[in-house]
């Protein structure tokens, strides 16, 4: 059986699924058909970066999703991608909307809308330029909540994406402060990222318990496949333990490395990443070698894939 992964902001890229747009009239559909429900451009965006559009949030996150759909609606369509061969889906914050749409636990239009809504509470959820995050390389979570904790450092970690890259969020301010304190604790690299806000932090609630009332009018379908929750790391094929998770992402941590290791704990082994990028693959290579991972991100992937 397979795992199907989706990835999350900052695997955009120019012209992500364009050769999919191109070459099959499902993926073509598919962009379409998200365009309608959005009322957003999103062709002019991620093929042309329409108006520098591809890297503000709002922007940003349905555009990863419309191109992770065309590429997933292409292998169902053309490929013969089975949804009933797949056990578990999970996506890296962003990307557990595409595999709730993918999964069909929500219909396409109501994760294009809830996810557009979504992209517009992060973008606007702090005024600019004054909170941020920060990537960190070399260590893991504990080590790296140890430095928090001991050095009363304001910042909380956003995402545990592996155990040698962490991410922190907080205010600019003490972002910028506290970036020699850890390279002097043996952090191998401090990388200030280019968001515009504290994702996955406390500056995220008010958009949060905006975007929970949003999620509690959306109807969830049950089916046969798991999805692992960002929020706690756990698998789960119950639609009130999805939604309930779902409600508490935006604040709270990405479990990624959790979220993995529960992949491996249940004996999944072939993994298909799908969308942009093979930002997700990296991070599980790191967390296990017991994955046989495929990443389809153009249409040259598929030539040595069986599916």
């Amino acid at each position: 059986m397979t795992s199907v992964v989706f990835p999350g902001q900052g695997s955009q890229y120019v012209g992500m699924s364009k050769d999919f747009y191109d070459n099959f009239s499902v993926s073509k559909e598919t962009l379409h058909e998200i365009e309608d429900y959005t009322k957003i451009d999103l062709k002019n965006i991620i093929f042309n970066n329409e108006g520098d559009k591809l890297d503000i949030t709002k922007f940003t996150q349905i555009s990863i999703f419309a191109s992770s759909l065309m590429i997933f609606k292409t292998l169902q369509n053309e490929i013969n991608l089975n949804n009933n061969s797949i056990d578990v889906m999970m996506g890296h914050s962003l990307g557990e909307y595409t595999a709730l749409a993918c999964s069909n636990k929500l219909t396409l239009r109501d994760a294009s809308l809830i996810l557009k809504k979504r992209g517009e509470l992060m973008n606007s959820a702090a005024p600019p330029n004054k909170t941020g995050m920060a990537a960190l390389i070399g260590k893991d979570s504990n080590y790296i909540q140890k430095i928090l904790d001991d050095n009363n450092i304001n910042l909380q970690i956003a995402n545990d994406n592996s155990p040698i890259q962490v991410v922190v969020s907080g205010e600019i301010n003490e972002i910028n402060k506290n970036k020699d304190l850890f390279l002097d604790n043996k952090i191998l690299k401090y990388i200030i990222l280019n968001v515009s806000s504290a994702f996955h932090s406390k500056f995220m609630l008010d958009a949060q318990n905006e975007l929970s009332y949003e999620i509690d009018n959306l109807k969830f379908h049950s089916n046969k496949i798991n999805l692992i929750s960002n929020y706690d790391g756990e698998i789960s094929n119950n639609t009130l333990k999805i939604k309930s998770s779902l409600k508490k992402q935006m604040a709270n941590k990405v479990n990624w490395t959790k979220s993995v290791k529960k992949l491996e704990e249940i004996g999944q082994t072939k993994i298909i990443e799908i969308g942009p990028n093979r930002v997700l693959s990296g991070l599980m290579k790191r967390i296990s070698k017991n994955f046989d991972i495929k990443s389809i991100d153009k249409i040259l992937d598929l030539k040595s894939y069986e599916f």
